[in-house]
């Protein structure tokens, strides 16, 4: 696969990471399609690269649905899905106002994992249609988990559990779909100067920085876009969790 001929849905593309992806993959000569809830932003986003956007609930079946029969009708076809959308609320087991939200748990599992699953699910059928390349290749899904699957800190049992559950999926779906020509990979990253990040006071995000052995600063969503783009065109890449972030254990 080439990045010049990809089509791409982006979920959460009207920021962060997403944004920036789909940025990387429009200025490499791919069709992209955004997914995102905030109309405003996605709308903009995706004019300012020449792409497409729908308002999507990621929660939402029949929203992903559309959103998905929309980039095909927008592209012609999917050949790679990008699942950046999510959220990172904290809450501790148990704390001063008492246990844990069960709603805000589920919350947070519904849209980071569930909203994953259901974007890929829904895209693979998709990708399943599109002519193979030589070796088979149809296409591949993109998914973001996070550090925090593996070391994450006090406050982040939801976060955690959700991008957990997503490193848990990606071989079993890589391996669900290799019959249908599709890869499935995981990205981890690390601490992304992301705008829940930017809007943090300067000193704060320095100590953030500080905690990452090498390069001693804040990910560039830039650098998370490079890598998906390279995972697309390197077709061996399958069934696999990379964590980008510059050797960062938190503890």
């Amino acid at each position: 696969m080439k990045l010049d001929t990809t089509a791409a849905i982006i979920t959460g593309g009207a920021s962060g990471l997403g944004a920036a992806t789909a940025r990387h993959f429009a200025s490499q000569g791919a069709q992209v399609t955004i997914l995102d809830r905030d109309a405003a932003r996605g709308k903009a986003v995706a004019e300012e690269i020449g792409g497409h956007f729908a308002e999507t609930d990621v929660t939402d079946e029949d929203s992903v649905a559309a959103a998905v029969a929309h980039g095909v009708e927008k592209m012609g076809k999917i050949t790679a899905a990008v699942n950046c959308a999510g959220i990172g609320t904290a809450e501790k087991t148990i704390h001063k106002e008492g246990a844990h939200s069960l709603d805000h748990y589920r919350r947070i599992i519904d849209i980071n994992l569930v909203g994953s699953f259901n974007v890929a699910r829904l895209a693979a059928l998709e990708i399943a249609k599109n002519q193979p390349e030589p070796d088979g290749a149809r296409g591949v899904i993109i998914n973001t988990a996070s550090v925090a699957a593996f070391d994450g800190q006090k406050g982040q049992v939801g976060y955690s559990s959700s991008k957990g559950g997503i490193v848990g999926m990606t071989l079993p779906m890589a391996r669900d779909l290799a019959r249908e020509g599709i890869r499935v990979m995981t990205i981890a990253p690390g601490i992304f100067m992301t705008p829940m990040l930017a809007g943090l006071p300067e000193e704060v995000q320095q100590q953030l920085a500080a905690d990452v052995p090498n390069p001693a600063r804040l990910g560039d969503p830039r650098e998370y876009g490079r890598l998906a783009g390279f995972i697309v065109e390197m077709g061996y890449l399958n069934g696999e969790v990379i964590r980008l972030d510059g050797a960062l254990r938190m503890r």
